[in-house]
């Protein structure tokens, strides 16, 4: 099966689904969309995955001769509704090469009940430096939360240059600071071990001074920098 009908996509609306690697059943990529979204991604006709690790991956899975294997979770559904179940699934399917997290998990995404309580307990930050917001998933920072945030973004490197100091930013609170030395397109010799992502930057720096750090962390970004649904993971606090 290679697409839907005019008829089927007629009747299906908005649908999410995920795509499969057939060697190992592991899902590695929650999606959302209608017509013929499945199948453009599973045949990597998506122009912007040209370079990303949801493409490597299906080139694997094409080179030793399978196909990407794929379920339609749900459908008949509104966008809005669409948005909401691709996040849960997101969040349902750690080690997912999604670069973005789904829609309100960085405010509403799956956490502890201790996470939860922290998270509306914090207390609001006041920048009193100009800082860079990176929105993280969580599943990025189960190794070193700098290089995580560090790699790699869409953004305006010189913009990104002016910026005093860089913050993780997990479900709304702060879970990092840090300070660049320089902004380098992303790329394979501006950094070792990890692969080129053509249009993106990546930053050159460490750990933010203690007294920065302590002045930030486990603080909540202010409300007008969480908007639902927002799906830049890039915010500017000037």
């Amino acid at each position: 099966m290679e697409c839907f009908s005019p008829e089927i996509i007629n009747k299906l609306g908005y649908y999410v689904y995920r795509l499969i690697d057939p060697r190992n059943g592991e899902t590695f990529y929650v999606g959302k969309g209608k017509g013929n979204r499945v199948f453009a991604h599973i045949k990597g006709d998506i122009e912007e995955d040209s370079l990303n690790e949801k493409m490597s991956r299906i080139r694997e899975i094409e080179l030793a001769d399978f196909r990407v294997a794929h379920v339609i979770h749900r459908h008949g559904m509104s966008e809005s509704t669409a948005l909401e179940v691709e996040g849960a699934l997101i969040d349902a399917y750690p080690g997912l090469t999604n670069v973005m997290g789904g829609h309100g998990n960085s405010n509403y995404g799956a956490m502890h009940a201790k996470e939860i309580i922290q998270r509306y307990e914090a207390e609001t930050v006041e920048f009193s430096h100009k800082v860079l917001m990176i929105n993280v998933n969580r599943t990025a920072t189960e190794g070193s939360l700098y290089e995580a945030t560090r790699f790699a973004w869409r953004l305006n490197s010189n913009k990104a240059s002016k910026a005093d100091y860089i913050v993780a930013v997990q479900q709304g609170l702060i879970k990092g600071v840090f300070e660049a030395d320089d902004w380098l397109e992303a790329t394979q010799e501006n950094f070792p071990g990890r692969e080129t992502t053509e249009g993106r930057y990546g930053f050159v720096g460490r750990e933010a001074p203690v007294e920065v750090v302590k002045e930030y962390k486990n603080k909540l970004v202010p409300e007008k920098f969480r908007k639902r649904g927002a799906s830049n993971p890039i915010k500017y606090s000037w």
